[in-house]
């Protein structure tokens, strides 16, 4: 009998290249089109290959989407993991507004509303979603526990769960202001993050 031949690190490359094309063109049509005008042949067109190709990578939309969630995750808990010292204030302030970010980092104001509101009528979409927030929870709860010399706020375990809480709504009330008022003072927008962050972040 023979065993199959493990894949190649070029092979393996070449396929993280290609679904993270197709990721990259996905975000940018569902951010122009919205999610139900960006069918998989637009998908593919930016992307520059053949919708049969895609569907080599992902089955539907849907796939796409949860793949997208799944990224988003993992970036900001390898931040999380690693540490990563950033000006929170003024990390947030730079992306507001940054409307046609596809760049995989931010989701964007409007691909975070589409997503949400495929997440109402596609069970799979928001069971991807519903596992973002339970794993970016826990690791934010995770890292406000940390004390200072290992990189966190050191947070009294009885207040973490309420100041994740407060976090995640900054954050997600933030993608939706957005959408309403992309033209916000940035100095007025970190100078109030920076006072509410510090606060959240008080031991």
């Amino acid at each position: 009998m023979n065993t199959p031949r493990p894949r190649s690190s070029k092979a393996e490359a070449r396929t993280q290249a290609q679904r993270e094309r197709i990721l990259q063109a996905a975000q940018q049509c569902f951010i122009e089109h919205g999610f139900h005008a960006a069918g998989m042949a637009r998908i593919a067109e930016t992307a520059g290959m053949s919708p049969g190709l895609i569907y080599r990578y992902f089955e539907n939309k849907a796939a796409i989407i949860q793949a997208i969630v799944q990224r988003q995750l993992d970036l900001v808990r390898e931040d999380i993991r690693l540490n990563r010292k950033v000006d929170l204030a003024k990390e947030l302030a730079d992306t507001y507004g940054s409307q046609r970010d596809a760049d995989g980092r931010h989701l964007s104001a409007p691909l975070l509303l589409e997503v949400s509101a495929e997440a109402t009528r596609d069970p799979q979409i928001a069971a991807a979603v519903q596992h973002f927030d339970r794993q970016l929870r826990r690791s934010l709860q995770e890292w406000l526990g940390r004390d200072q010399q290992a990189g966190g706020p050191g947070i009294a375990p009885q207040d973490i769960p309420k100041r994740v809480l407060v976090l995640q709504l900054l954050f997600e009330g933030m993608r939706l202001r957005e959408t309403r008022e992309p033209d916000l003072d940035r100095t007025l927008l970190e100078d109030g993050l920076r006072e509410v962050i510090a606060h959240l972040l008080q031991p």
